[in-house]
């Protein structure tokens, strides 16, 4: 029931774009067209995942016992941001066009709210809420990677549907005051809509 109850609830109940409106810059940044959205969309799931498996025994085995639980976001922020040097190099050598494609957006995965959040989910920086609600037993090092495994795959679905609305919209014929930014605004207020009936889902 807490696999079931955590991937339904990363990926669609509790979106971290749709419901949590984090990491919305690449959101509507990087998504006029679906390889960079899912380019970025793997990335930001990679990032969360080594972010998470990384913070995890730090806040618990170093920062609480050292009582020094006050200064998490300046130790998630660096870790995050090394992390994200290190992929931006990899993908920068295995794939330079979509290095190219992604732009200014890679670095700003650093200081991407989507996976800070994540990583505060799980260090006891911010109540668990829902997540908490819907499962039985201990959150463990385990349940925090696979959230953040699955809630980078919700951030990937909805980064992809937009790009795939968003090429759509290329070929249409859009009032001139709505065309760029507004029509992607409006197109996104209506997918966060849709997300809205992800939350009837009733798990056990």
């Amino acid at each position: 029931m807490n696999l079931v109850f955590i991937i339904l609830s990363a990926v669609l109940t509790s979106n971290f774009i749709t419901v949590k409106t984090y990491g919305i810059c690449p959101f509507l940044g990087v998504s006029k067209n679906t390889k960079s959205a899912i380019g970025m969309g793997v990335a930001v799931t990679i990032v969360m995942a080594l972010a998470t498996l990384v913070t995890y025994p730090i806040y618990k085995f170093i920062m609480t016992p050292l009582d020094i639980n006050f200064l998490w976001i300046i130790f998630f922020i660096f870790i995050i941001a090394a992390l994200v040097q290190m992929l931006e190099v990899i993908i920068k050598k295995v794939s330079p066009s979509l290095y190219n494609t992604m732009g200014v957006y890679l670095p700003l995965i650093t200081t991407n709210c989507a996976v800070l959040g994540v990583t505060q989910l799980f260090n006891g920086v911010e109540l668990l809420g829902d997540i908490v609600k819907g499962a039985t037993g201990a959150l463990n090092l385990g349940w925090a990677l696979l959230y953040a495994i699955f809630a980078g795959v919700g951030f990937t679905l909805v980064m992809v549907i937009m790009s795939g609305m968003q090429e759509k919209l290329a070929n249409v014929k859009v009032a001139k005051h709505l065309k760029g930014f507004p029509i992607a605004m409006v197109t996104a207020a209506f997918i966060c809509m849709a997300f809205t009936i992800f939350a009837q889902i009733k798990v056990g």
